[in-house]
């Protein structure tokens, strides 16, 4: 007789243990489920095996290819598409027309006496007999009646709880004669007991039900899986497990090492090639695959590892699942019940919480806290927040399940029946999630005024006026299919790290205020938003000199939401201008840099051709400001904040700016030389903006188009800078160009260069060792500063394994010099 595996199915709930691997190549006691059913097979002669494939069908074939490692004969049998569970089989018909075959699934642990089973349908004379098996709970599976002589009277597919009417279970192997398949049509989905068995039911065929003794368990489950591990080693199932049992219950595979302090209590398995250190502790019901490492300090108890696995020192693994080929880091901690898939990083003193599915390739980084599952995204983060907020791929990464939790955990950091102002920019994504915003922000006992599509310095300014702090939704600079969710606090400006680290921990432990029927907060619409902003403007900034100078310039509104405040803007300037892209563009709720530079060159030739006085460019939320001269050349951003500085000194003697480190210390001069000084800020837009609002302070900027004017704001503003550069431009009666020329030449050169998250700390240690007696910056990072002048800054990135490096020198070449000296320190700590 031959038999029939199934191994065709996806195993959809066993994702993501599934989503890289079929679910019949799963390991059961580190040999695949479907080994052990061949197994089975060969133990009661079925020697001759068709093998039904479709989903990933080349890995079970190449794992298993003709059956000679196991001494039996395989062929394969492929569908093209799904077939269900009687038409996977018809399509192997050719090779079981001959005789009566068995059907057995290949994702499915048992040790049923086969024997006996076909002894059975043969005594019965039967056309089918059906394998049974009594469970306590049914639900999942065909329930059937059989009478006296074994004859099925009643068969219902799974049933809900009203429905069960026994607890006889079909188990899916089947013992069939081949004029079964003319109940069976070819190439479309059919099932035995949905269709099949019900047709012959009713027409009186002998289709038979023998209950089997011995274990079954279908695993389809998570839970199904992790049990079926420990019956195997508990001995309540008869399969072969390979390897020694070197005391009791203790099964050690070959090649495996394990030192002689490491704590092993079993039943447990160490898969061949394994290496367990000295001091990690083993506890029962844990399986170890092939060629795993366990570093000392490791605990595992009732873990599933597969093979290549590396278990890092210190780290902590219960009740979970983890796919090949990934790296536990250490200290790192997996709870009950969580799965990982293959290939990936679990970063080290990460928390994975029960329950949560890691798909495969994805990392968590190091201190991480992942409470949800991470299946689309590229990784689970140790913080929420980034340098833009709260930041990802639109419904992929954020989706609006996310945007309501994080507006119900910032909700909760706020008193009830506080006031938080929304806004947008003009893309559809950030308007479906400032909904999703509103309603947990009313849900929680916040009030909410929503200034829909505005500025972002509009929406930081209407928050400063009396609200508890805003939340604006807008897409990711450059990037066009991610969002950024900002929140301000009660200035208008970034939260504080403090309150970020706040909204965290609420957002990790999910522990959300929710508010009774009668405190649901308001929503108002607040009016003449535009008309509000433009007046305080005019009033705070020094407009005079301008209607008299008959100055011309060309504005760029980009297509985006800086084009709403313009037109009452410039008229109540009473400047000459010329308006490019003022309507509003949904397609366009950003621009890349190529976008960016050729929108640049455009205006350039505009402002040539019109004999402007200089051209400005605003970005798509009006918060950053691009120049380009009178003759139309395009004034690169860190040349530009030079220009702006010396503007503002020259007019202001007194004072000072506030600039990031990583600025060129040419700053330094120009500021030194007008009568002000720098004070250098790190490179996080919140301490140039806690800066920017000290007295004294008159001017800042990050040397990417963010200015801050601090006479009308503490934030970057593109209309606040682009009205201070009309009346100072009125005012001194210098093009653009003289200024640019009158200050030197900067040679400021980046580089970015991967390190591996745990290394971090490491690589600026070594800098500073490095650095041995010469100057040591640590405003942001480390910067180091040579005698002649000449610096280098290092800085680890907060949010991506990467290091970034600044360096400045008299000439490019210099600079280059510098830091290909530093880049080669940096990559020696991080080997």
């Amino acid at each position: 007789m031959k038999a029939v595996v199934m191994a065709g199915g996806e195993g959809t709930r066993l994702r993501p243990m599934t989503s890289s691997m079929p679910k019949p190549l799963l390991p059961v006691a580190n040999r695949p489920i479907m080994e052990h059913v061949l197994r089975l097979l060969k133990r009661h002669g079925l020697n001759e095996t068709v093998v039904t494939v479709q989903f990933l069908a080349s890995l079970v074939k190449n794992y298993f290819g003709d059956g000679e490692e196991l001494g039996m004969e395989l062929t394969y049998a492929n569908e093209e598409k799904p077939l269900g569970t009687a038409g996977s089989v018809k399509n192997a018909e050719e090779a079981l027309k001959d005789d009566a075959f068995l059907v057995i699934s290949g994702d499915a642990l048992t040790d049923f006496d086969l024997t006996e089973l076909i002894n059975f349908h043969k005594e019965k004379g039967a056309l089918v007999t059906v394998c049974l098996t009594r469970v306590p709970n049914p639900l999942e599976f065909g329930i059937t009646i059989v009478d006296e002589e074994g004859k099925v009277e009643r068969f219902l597919e799974k049933p809900t709880w009203g429905q069960v009417f026994s607890d006889t279970v079909n188990t899916g192997i089947y013992v069939m004669e081949p004029e079964v398949f003319d109940y069976v049509e070819p190439d479309v989905p059919v099932d035995w007991s949905g269709d099949v068995f019900p047709q012959l039911m009713k027409e009186g065929k002998p289709v038979y039900g023998y209950v089997a003794e011995g274990y079954w368990e279908d695993v389809g489950t998570h839970e199904s899986y992790v049990k079926a591990q420990a019956d195997v080693l508990e001995g309540k199932v008869d399969v072969d497990i390979d390897g020694f049992e070197i005391s009791a219950g203790v099964w050690v595979a070959e090649g495996a090492e394990v030192h002689p302090d490491a704590v092993l209590r079993g039943p447990l398995y160490i898969g061949d090639y394994a290496k367990v250190e000295a001091g990690a502790e083993i506890r029962e019901h844990t399986v170890v695959g092939s060629n795993v490492v366990v570093k000392s300090g490791a605990f595992l108890h009732k873990a599933v590892v597969h093979d290549n696995v590396y278990v890092g020192p210190h780290s902590n693994l219960r009740g979970c699942v983890v796919g090949k080929n990934t790296d536990i880091m250490r200290a790192a901690r997996i709870e009950d019940g969580a799965v990982i898939g293959d290939e990936c990083l679990i970063g080290e003193e990460s928390i994975v919480q029960g329950n949560v599915r890691v798909y495969p390739f994805k990392t968590i980084e190091a201190g991480a806290f992942v409470n949800t599952s991470v299946i689309w995204e590229s990784r689970g983060q140790a913080h929420l927040f980034g340098a833009r907020g709260v930041s990802g791929i639109l419904n992929v990464e954020i989706t609006p399940e996310l945007a309501v939790r994080l507006a119900g955990a910032y909700a909760t950091t706020l008193k009830k029946g506080s006031t938080v102002t929304t806004a947008r920019d003009h893309s559809r994504g950030a308007r479906a999630l400032k909904r999703a915003v509103i309603s947990a922000l009313q849900a929680s006992a916040i009030d909410v005024r929503d200034l829909e599509n505005v500025p972002l310095p509009v929406a930081r300014q209407q928050t400063a006026r009396g609200s508890a702090g805003g939340i604006m939704i807008r897409t990711t600079p450059g990037v066009q299919d991610s969002v950024d969710i900002m929140f301000f606090d009660g200035q208008g400006a970034d939260l504080s790290q403090g309150s970020q680290r706040k909204l965290d921990r609420v957002f990790a432990r999910q522990e959300y205020r929710r508010a009774f029927p009668g405190e649901i907060g308001d929503l108002h619409f607040p009016a003449s938003v535009f008309d509000s902003y433009t007046g305080s403007l005019l009033r705070n900034v020094d407009t005079t000199g301008i209607a008299d100078s008959g100055l011309k310039v060309v504005v760029d509104a980009s297509n985006g939401s800086a084009g709403l405040v313009l037109p009452s803007l410039l008229g109540k300037l009473g400047v000459d201008s010329l308006t490019i892209n003022p309507g509003l563009d949904e397609s366009r709720p950003t621009e890349t840099a190529d976008m960016r530079r050729s929108g640049m060159v455009r205006l350039g030739e505009i402002v040539a051709s019109s004999g402007a006085a200089f051209g400005v460019r605003f970005d798509p939320v009006g918060e950053r400001l691009s120049l380009v001269d009178e003759k139309g050349r395009i004034i690169e951003d860190d040349r530009a904040l030079l220009v702006m500085l010396d503007l503002i000194a020259a007019e202001r003697r007194s004072g000072r700016v506030a600039l990031p480190v990583t600025t060129t210390r040419i700053a330094e001069q120009v500021a030194a030389y007008h009568g002000t000084q720098v004070e250098w800020t790190t490179t996080s837009p919140d301490d140039l903006t806690r800066v920017g609002g000290e007295e004294g302070t008159i001017f800042g900027g990050d040397g990417k188009g963010g200015f801050i004017v601090p006479e009308f704001s503490s934030v970057y503003d593109a209309t606040a800078a682009f009205v201070r550069l009309i009346g100072l431009v009125a005012r001194t009666q210098l093009t653009l160009s003289q200024i640019d020329a009158r200050i030197p030449r900067a040679h400021v050169l980046k580089r970015d260069l991967a390190t591996p998250w745990a290394v971090k700390g490491l690589v600026m240690r070594r800098v500073v060792e490095a650095a041995g007696d010469r100057f040591v910056d640590t405003t942001d990072g480390v910067r180091v500063v040579e005698t002649d002048g000449r610096w280098v800054m290092v800085l680890p990135d907060p949010a991506e394994a990467v290091t970034h490096l600044w360096a400045e020198g008299p000439d490019d070449a210099s600079a280059q010099a510098l830091l290909d000296e530093w880049s080669a320190v940096v990559d020696s700590a991080g080997r």
